[in-house]
């Protein structure tokens, strides 16, 4: 059943804790939402200005998130999610005392959200990424779909509360109540009992681990087209967040209290959404899961613009929210079940950066257009470009949940090296030969072209395949890597996945012996002395 296959991931009591702590800060983060919002509605009559609001958030997510991927995959994720939110707190509690004394202005606003939102990435691929660290491999979709459930409580409820203190006691007090709900989640993620980590490897460098990190994003097709597809969804989802105080304000007549209860419908529809998510995967195949929340969003946003009566709004928004929640999960889902340990903050944090940044692309291209045109005009565009994302799975399709074991599959460097060779000895280069039969030729190819970015996702460059021309049945694939520890991680990161292509390359060789191995420290220039001499006493002339 969906329910329980959704819950099962509280029976385990850290993360049971862990998420009843951050449920109190989602509360003060939707709080804040509307009463951030709210205040750059009082603060100015521009549509864009309001919408800015979401992007200032959401910005920071799109530009700091790599950086916070290599960190979440290279230090004490705990650490990271503790540092992030006190961050947090601390910007926090000055925005609410500016509010307080009455010093806020748009912009001063939109500084104090972009940090906030700085936090937010750093925070978000540790915590995405200590899932799979807290949960079975089984149990990782349900606790993302808890983690989206818990969040949409919150919203079912935080905006209704937020326009409520907003009404009664003003922006301040809402400013307020959102930085004490931060101690809760901090004093819950120091409960988190520390995950140990691999240290037989010295670590990447900030900047090189992007790069790994991207090598892998653009090495994986799969990923790729849930990048694609993500920020898609993102850019026309973000209209109805973006421009529903304005959309509550001008278009419905309302107060920030009618603000707060069309954001709690919407909550409530992501909530049904989260428990309708096992049975749809049971049933359906993933992209179609996928085009129903397009397809559900876009009638949504063209209802609001067309029908704005509440007896429309309000199913439309509850429509909204569940094809919200059912696309995201569903794609953070398989980004997690897609990735490697080694690689997943990382894998996160492209995929954080493609939803938010297409969120905070579309609320700013929304409202300028609500400015220029209407609302009306904004939602429908929007709504019109989240058909187009649907039909856009003809050529992104997501793909389903796998069954590839991505553990690694435990190489050590095969090599046993009798020189004098340092870390960061290098360039090596490494080349394999193999006998392989004429009739072999088409599929050994093909099983090649899999090698090939298998090699170059895990950190190989300068990779090619030579034939030899006077035995043509002797094939070599060579490859470089920068340095002896770069060689080292490249084949710790070889999965038990990736194997099954090893075995069927090798099931190919028709040689005597197993495929003869070369590994070999390259000079381009001859030094005047030996840089590597050798481990043992050689009688090498």
């Amino acid at each position: 059943m969906a329910a329980p296959a959704t819950l099962a991931p509280l029976r385990n009591r850290a993360f049971r804790e862990l998420w009843l702590a951050s449920q109190v800060s989602n509360l003060g983060s939707l709080i804040q939402a509307v009463g951030a919002a709210w205040a750059m509605g009082s603060l100015t009559a521009s549509h864009s200005m309001v919408a800015l609001v979401q992007s200032s958030n959401t910005l920071p997510i799109m530009v700091f998130s790599l950086v916070s991927g290599a960190l979440a995959d290279n230090f004490d994720r705990r650490r990271i999610m503790l540092t992030a939110q006190v961050f947090m707190f601390a910007v926090s509690v000055a925005l609410a005392a500016v509010a307080w004394g009455g010093g806020l202005t748009p912009w001063l606003l939109l500084s104090f959200t972009f940090l906030i939102g700085c936090g937010g990435a750093l925070f978000n691929p540790s915590w995405q990424a200590s899932i799979g660290d807290i949960v079975p491999r089984e149990e990782v979709p349900g606790a993302v779909g808890l983690n989206s459930m818990g969040f949409n409580l919150a919203r079912s409820v935080g905006p209704a509360i937020g326009g409520a203190i907003v009404a009664a006691a003003g922006v301040a007090a809402a400013f307020a109540v959102n930085a004490a709900s931060y101690v809760a989640f901090i004093f819950g993620i120091a409960r988190l009992p520390p995950v140990e980590r691999d240290l037989t490897l010295p670590r990447e460098g900030v900047a090189p681990a992007i790069g790994a990190g991207f090598r892998y994003m653009v090495m994986s097709p799969a990923l790729i087209r849930i990048m694609a597809r993500a920020a898609l969804f993102g850019a026309g989802a973000s209209s109805v967040m973006a421009l529903l105080p304005v959309y509550t304000r001008d278009t419905m007549g309302g107060t920030a209290f009618t603000y707060g209860v069309f954001l709690g419908c919407f909550g409530l529809g992501a909530i049904g959404g989260v428990l309708m998510n096992a049975r749809l995967r049971a049933a359906l195949r993933n992209e179609r899961v996928v085009e129903i929340g397009f397809a559900g969003f876009a009638l949504a946003a063209a209802v609001l613009a067309l029908l704005p009566v509440a007896w429309a709004v309000v199913p439309a928004l509850f429509l909204a929210g569940a094809c919200w929640v059912m696309a995201l999960s569903l794609f953070n889902t398989t980004v997690q079940l897609s990735t490697p340990r080694w690689v997943l903050g990382r894998a996160l944090a492209f995929y954080q950066m493609a939803t938010f940044g297409g969120m905070a692309a579309g609320a700013w291209g929304w409202g300028w257009l609500s400015d220029a045109a209407s609302t009306a005009a904004a939602l429908l565009a929007a709504a019109t470009l989240l058909v187009a994302g649907g039909l856009a799975g003809w050529v992104l399709r997501v793909s389903d949940f796998g069954e590839l074991d991505l553990s690694p599959l435990g190489l050590i460097t095969a090599a046993e090296p009798r020189i004098d060779l340092r870390a960061r000895s290098g360039p090596i280069f490494v080349m394999v030969d193999y006998e392989v039969a004429q009739a072999d030729v088409p599929e050994f190819l093909a099983l090649m072209q899999e090698r090939r970015r298998i090699r170059i996702r895990d950190g190989a460059r300068r990779w090619s395949l030579l034939r030899d021309l006077e035995r043509p049945e002797l094939w070599s694939e060579k490859y470089y890597v920068s340095t002896w520890v770069d060689y080292a991680r490249h084949l710790a990161r070889r999965t038990k996945a990736d194997d099954a292509v090893s075995r069927a390359i090798r099931a190919m060789h028709r040689g005597a012996e197993p495929p003869k191995v070369w590994r070999k420290i390259e000079r381009q220039t001859v030094p005047r002395h030996d840089d590597a001499p050798p481990l043992v006493p050689s009688d090498l002339a």
